[in-house]
């Protein structure tokens, strides 16, 4: 098949959270099982920074707009085209007013207020990529679009005459919808016929997800719990009953991680390298992460870690309030992470009442990141909802148990341990509490002082995690998309 992604991010170049991370990683993984993938990305800053050899076409895409979106006429899209790496093709649009700052939704908290504008019109450019490659003969065959960002790219194609192709939308966070006001119509170039509540108006604004969700030839989210819990209204964020019309056309797909990433026997950023049959190196990881960040070199102190952004959503308030009394065991903990100011604030007081053995990072460098992953004997994941979650994966493929709330995709990939330790791949707690978070904390504590300890760590290692078998889940969806 002749795959096309329309993304907002990819990893490691452009990426805020799990999805840059999907996009590069299936985009691969499909290539590998013979497909062409294509990907087109708008240009950002830091595509240029990223050193990634791109060619400039030389004749542009002309976009026709209002008159108030544009009073000078068409817009004029510059297309590059490059190659990754991993062999997936790459077509950057340079959308004017687009690349023109440092990040890719806002900077500091803030959304950028020109977001309407920026993501229609990079939708709209991509509808137009489609129509030029049917047009020259050789159409792809399925256009995969990933969140709200790239979600009007379904849309478009469905409602827009002469926009052909099938679409295939992953929704991997339905609480991230792109909310804007009934006037962002003129910058997708859609009627006002278009805001009504069987189309895109949502409560009185016009919702970029929900046209995706209603317009998209399958859908897909990244685990199969999170499938369901979104037709609920604890959920949904108020798109259930939307969800619940498309349920037949929903399938779950857990993600998967790289394992030319992911992997401890063969990770550069590791002063020493181990596998699931000697374990040995990961202590001399730990002690090299603890003098890198200046604790204690302790390494048969257990080590705590926790990694992502930090927002209400991945629990981070309750990580803040639990740390006081999971240092009252001898143990060191190291969060790494940014987002929200005041919650970075607690968690940095938190840990500041131990410096000797914990430590709050901020945010940290992908090398960083793998180097706590080999450092951990227990990596939280105290999320509130996880639709799919990568840093389990990430922990376990690296030795460390997670321990995490029981809710969406981590109920998925963590099996919870039993007392014995005989079955399980991590820890589970049942309430996004302060307390149930130190109950599993001390659960898993307990667990690393058993004899038995060294046979949970190898069973853990030697789960299946690479992408080979959800890219092909992926393949069947297309494949469904096509015949429907």
């Amino acid at each position: 098949m002749d795959i096309l992604f329309a993304a907002s991010e990819i990893a490691p170049i452009v990426k805020v959270g799990g999805l840059a991370d999907v996009v590069a990683s299936l985009s691969k993984a499909l290539r590998l099982l013979g497909h062409k993938v294509t990907i087109a990305l708008p240009r950002y800053q830091a595509l240029e920074a990223s050193g990634l050899m791109m060619a400039r076409r030389l004749t542009p895409m002309s976009l026709d707009v209002d008159p108030s979106v544009s009073p000078d006429g068409p817009i004029q899209v510059t297309l590059f085209d490059g190659r990754l790496s991993t062999g997936v093709e790459l077509v950057v649009l340079d959308v004017p007013g687009f690349h023109d700052r440092p990040g890719i939704y806002g900077e500091e908290g803030r959304a950028y207020d020109d977001n309407a504008r920026r993501f229609s019109l990079f939708s709209r450019a991509v509808v137009e990529l489609v129509r030029q490659r049917a047009r020259s003969g050789s159409p792809f065959d399925i256009v995969h679009v990933h969140d709200w960002p790239t979600a009007m790219v379904a849309y478009l194609l469905r409602h827009q005459q002469a926009a052909p192709g099938r679409s295939v939308l992953t929704l991997h966070n339905v609480a991230h919808q792109g909310l804007f006001p009934k006037e962002t119509l003129a910058c997708l170039g859609l009627s006002d016929d278009h805001f009504v509540p069987d189309r895109l108006e949502f409560y009185g604004q016009l919702n970029f997800l929900k046209g995706g969700i209603l317009a998209a030839d399958a859908l897909t989210t990244v685990s199969t719990t999170y499938a369901s819990e979104i037709l609920t209204p604890k959920h949904g964020e108020r798109l259930d009953g939307v969800l619940r019309t498309r349920a037949a056309q929903l399938s779950g797909i857990v993600n998967g991680i790289d394992y030319a990433v992911w992997n401890p026997m063969t990770d550069p950023a590791l002063i020493a390298r181990y596998d699931a049959e000697d374990v040995s190196n990961k202590g001399r990881c730990k002690s090299a992460l603890l003098q890198e960040i200046g604790l204690e070199i302790r390494p048969e102190r257990p080590l705590v870690v926790s990694v992502g952004r930090v927002v209400a959503q991945k629990g981070s308030d309750l990580l803040a309030n639990a740390i006081p009394k999971i240092l009252k065991a001898d143990v060191s903990v190291v969060v790494a992470g940014e987002g929200d100011p005041a919650l970075m604030q607690k968690l940095t007081a938190a840990t500041a009442k131990a410096p000797e053995r914990a430590r709050f990072l901020g945010g940290v460098s992908e090398a960083v990141v793998h180097r706590l992953m080999a450092a951990a004997d227990l990596v939280v994941v105290p999320s509130r909802f996880e639709p799919c979650g990568l840093v389990q994966l990430y922990a376990q493929r690296y030795g460390a148990a997670p321990v995490a709330c029981r809710t969406g995709g981590l109920v998925d990939t963590i099996v919870d341990l039993d007392a014995e330790l005989e079955t399980g791949t991590g820890f589970l707690f049942d309430k996004p509490t302060a307390t149930s978070l130190l109950g599993g904390v001390q659960r898993a504590l307990a667990a690393l002082t058993s004899p038995r300890w060294p046979a949970v760590q190898r069973r853990i290692m030697r789960l299946e995690l690479g992408w080979d078998r959800p890219a092909r889940r992926y393949v069947q969806v297309y494949r469904h998309a096509l015949g429907g």
